[in-house]
């Protein structure tokens, strides 16, 4: 059976989709949600979720939360005697998932959707894989956590929505992502977060507050007291959300401390936060070649929407009520649920379609020539853009620095930093190349990125007609040699570059027959729109081409037309 999880920060949450619809699926306790809180105890025994966030409370050495803020790092988190890596605790909340579905419906799970960060960078869903199949699980897609909220609120009735942004604020990270769903195919459009920034980040405001007001003992940075406050905190939080005012008392040793606040200062402590939510709106806007005026719907997922200061925000940012039809903490595995769906062929799905995009911009490392004649290396090249529509496939060319080069190392980058050092090494090529005047040497660079996060890297070397290849996935050792060559075979139909595409091709002959059939200002006309239309070509967006392509068919039939006449 393959199944849906929502890996969270905070809560985690598994679905199901039968009987043409996605259900939540209760843990051992009864409960849809799961802390993403794991507890192990000195003789080994270990605890997740509630048992685990409790015992937190107890003995905070001993337990730990919020751990997937550390995924895909080198971090070892202490637990006690034991040391893990955020994967291994991870692959624990996973497992006890997946047990908790076998217990519930009697099947087996062999697969499952997980769910990430739209921003989560190569590292941190490579270690998310690993999560998974270290849980005892295929992992069939990762998935983006909006994309996941898109399909539960876009698949509610089907209908055709214009662009609508989901605004996803969870425990430990922020996601915004511009979706468009139309004949029941499901469009992002753009997505940008930040995964530092989330509902812990404004509990945590709210414990340095109280720290800075009340004089707590002099250990007041120990471990037990910081899980003590952090609790208060929290619930202080959660109840502001329903009042104008919360309370909670603490007591810490012999001493009892009354902790308030009210959502005036609590505003006011969290006005840093709430105004880095606006960039990644921004960026995402920006991408998608949006006003927010063109926004049909603003949607609300993660539990720390909630609060009211977030909905204000959000009002005030967009200039109307954001929608909260979908349940917060529910609505992103319920998308992973109808992605099993997709990928198990359900009938009910047979119509629905997703089309997701890259969010890092991938390219390669190069030197250059800056002003003064120098060479200047570890500068980025882009080849395929964030937030590009996937599958894609893109060319960029590049030539030889020196006088008689003999090879090209090619360092392959994931990331938005003009320098390579501020981005993510992705993989290395290395090859020769004949050996001339600098410059008269050639590579042509094609990148082909597909849904589930394989990039498939091709230099051609026109001087000499060689070819080398390279295959970067999401994890190399989850695909068999026979698995990667049926992807890359799919992936080959995407290596046509668009000026070589039948369609444009025709486009492009029409106008060369025009031209030379005009004279005078139309013939400098078509001229002109040629011109134009071979530089949108050129940028290789099939976002782009295609309306560029209607546009310039429609002017070159009515030039036709008046020649008839």
């Amino acid at each position: 059976m393959i199944v849906g999880i929502d890996l969270g920060t905070t809560n985690s949450a598994a679905a199901i989709f039968e009987n043409g619809e996605s259900r939540l699926v209760p843990n051992a306790l009864g409960d849809l949600l799961t802390p993403s809180a794991v507890a192990v105890l000195p003789d080994g025994t270990t605890l997740v979720g509630k048992p685990a966030l409790n015992h937190w409370a107890v003995k905070p050495s001993e337990a730990v939360t919020s751990f997937k803020r550390f995924i895909g790092t080198t971090r070892a988190i202490k637990i006690g005697r034991y040391s893990f890596k955020a994967e291994d605790l991870s692959a624990i909340v996973l497992r006890s998932l997946k047990e908790d579905i076998e217990a519930a419906t009697g099947e087996e799970v062999t697969e499952a959707i997980i769910t990430v960060p739209a921003y989560f960078n190569d590292k941190q869903r490579k270690a998310t894989r690993r999560a998974g199949e270290l849980a005892g699980l295929k992992v069939a897609r990762l998935l983006n956590e909006p994309t996941a909220a898109a399909l539960a609120f876009g698949i509610a009735d089907k209908e055709d929505r214009e662009p609508f942004l989901v605004f996803d604020l969870g425990g430990g990270t922020f996601d915004v992502s511009i979706v468009e769903m139309f004949d029941a195919i499901v469009e992002v459009r753009a997505s940008s977060g930040d995964n530092r920034l989330g509902g812990d980040d404004f509990t945590n405001a709210i414990v340095t507050h109280w720290t800075d007001q009340y004089q707590f003992p002099a250990d007041v940075r120990s471990n037990l007291l910081q899980a003590r406050l952090f609790q208060a905190a929290d619930a202080v939080r959660r109840q502001l959300s329903d009042a104008d005012e919360a309370s909670v008392t603490l007591t810490v040793g012999d001493r009892q401390f009354d902790l308030s606040l009210d959502a005036a200062t609590f505003e006011t402590l969290a006005a840093p936060l709430l105004t880095r939510l606006r960039d990644p709106i921004l960026r995402s806007l920006r991408d998608s070649n949006l006003r927010i005026e063109g926004l049909s719907d603003i949607v609300l997922v993660g539990g720390a929407t909630r609060m009211p200061i977030v909905r204000k925000a959000i009002t005030k940012m967009f200039g109307r009520f954001p929608n909260h039809i979908v349940h917060p903490d529910h609505a992103v595995a319920i998308g992973a649920a109808i992605q099993a769906g997709l990928v198990a062929r359900d009938a009910a799905l047979d119509e629905v379609r997703l089309t997701d995009i890259c969010p890092f911009t991938l390219g390669v490392e190069v030197t250059e020539y800056d002003s003064h004649g120098r060479l200047r290396g570890g500068l980025f090249s882009p080849i395929i853009s964030r937030n590009s529509p996937t599958p894609i496939s893109r060319t960029n060319n590049y030539s030889s620095m020196t006088d008689n080069q003999s090879q090209i190392r090619l360092n392959i980058y994931q990331g938005e930093s003009r320098e390579v050092a501020n981005n993510i090494l992705l993989g290395t090529m290395e090859f020769p190349i004949p050996k001339r005047p600098a410059g008269q040497v050639s590579i042509d660079c094609r990148f082909t990125y597909d849904t589930s996060g394989l990039l498939d890297v091709d230099v051609t070397i026109p001087e000499t007609g060689e070819t080398r290849s390279m295959v970067i996935s999401d994890d190399a050792d989850a695909l068999t040699p026979e698995q990667l060559e049926a992807r890359r075979e799919q992936l080959a139909a995407l290596k046509t570059h668009p000026r070589d595409m039948a369609e444009n091709q025709y486009v492009v002959g029409w106008a060369a027959r025009l031209y030379e059939e005009f004279i005078d200002e139309r013939r400098e006309h078509i001229g002109r729109m040629l011109l134009d239309f071979e530089g949108v070509l050129e940028t290789q967006d099939p976002r782009a081409i295609e309306p560029a392509r209607a546009a310039f068919a429609t002017a070159l039939e009515e030039l036709e037309k008046d020649q008839r006449l």
